[in-house]
């Protein structure tokens, strides 16, 4: 069967489920396309409030095919340079997409899978979900903005650990560690992510842009700049229609109808 990248709705949530039976949900150039394209999708859609990620067949994502990977080391580096751009255009995508993305993790999440879940804004995994950055087992280096993840939200020794001996990591560990936000009995990952997501529908859309927006610039700016970058989100979020809605109803003791 053709690998792809389904998606469904459920309510103001996408659903994007990668589907590569053969090959353990293994990641290609039409998978990275198709969620690039379904994400500036959803961007303009005013139904979609939140996007979550997720593999069929109880697994993520088993990360790059290693056969597709030997060929093209006999078609010369732009084959395989054009196929890591178009993953990195889908990470990039994710975290500039102004809306929720969550990873909903069973099964494997290795390689370029694994990368693509710390490019999500949230995680939420099965208690039996594991996770390897395996590429050094082959003799390659991370793709996929993996070490940059790692390297912003982990100590240094912890990111080397994962990066270079690349063992097969527990949902519970990378949960104890901060990575994992959520953890879900197996079988369950969806449903749960789900249930967060539909949390994140229900606040303002204006102010978790700005509060994604933030998070991605603060490593970016010192003290003073950033302060003032909060500044200004504040100011046009306090004077967005949401605002007066959510102060509205917070002191009215009512639950709030953001658009």
């Amino acid at each position: 069967m053709p690998a792809e990248l389904r998606s469904t709705s459920h309510g103001q949530t996408l659903v994007l489920t990668i589907s590569n039976p053969d090959l353990r949900n293994a990641l290609d150039p039409a998978i990275y396309a198709a969620g690039t394209e379904a994400l500036h999708g959803a961007e303009r859609s005013a139904e979609v409030r939140s996007v979550v990620i997720t593999g069929a067949d109880g697994v993520f994502s088993a990360g790059g095919n290693l056969q597709r990977l030997q060929a093209n080391r006999n078609l010369g580096a732009a084959v395989q340079e054009e196929s890591i751009e178009a993953l990195h255009n889908w990470i990039e995508t994710i975290r500039a997409y102004p809306k929720p993305v969550l990873a909903a993790i069973e099964g494997a999440a290795a390689g370029a899978g694994f990368s693509l879940a710390l490019a999500c804004d949230l995680i939420v995994a099965s208690r039996s979900a594991l996770f390897a950055l395996s590429y050094s087992q082959v003799g390659l280096s991370p793709d996929g903005g993996a070490s940059w993840s790692l390297a912003r939200t982990l100590p240094r020794p912890l990111a080397t650990e994962l990066l270079m001996c690349a063992e097969r990591t527990s949902a519970e560990r990378l949960h104890a560690l901060g990575l994992v936000n959520r953890l879900a009995e197996p079988g369950g990952a969806l449903t749960a992510a789900l249930e967060l997501a539909q949390t994140l529908n229900e606040r303002a859309p204006n102010a978790l842009a700005s509060i994604k927006e933030l998070l991605n610039e603060a490593g970016q700016h010192t003290l003073n700049a950033h302060l003032d970058l909060e500044r200004k989100h504040f100011l046009r979020n306090l004077h967005h229609a949401n605002a007066g809605e959510g102060i509205s109803a917070f002191l009215e003791k009512r639950k709030p109808q953001y658009r």
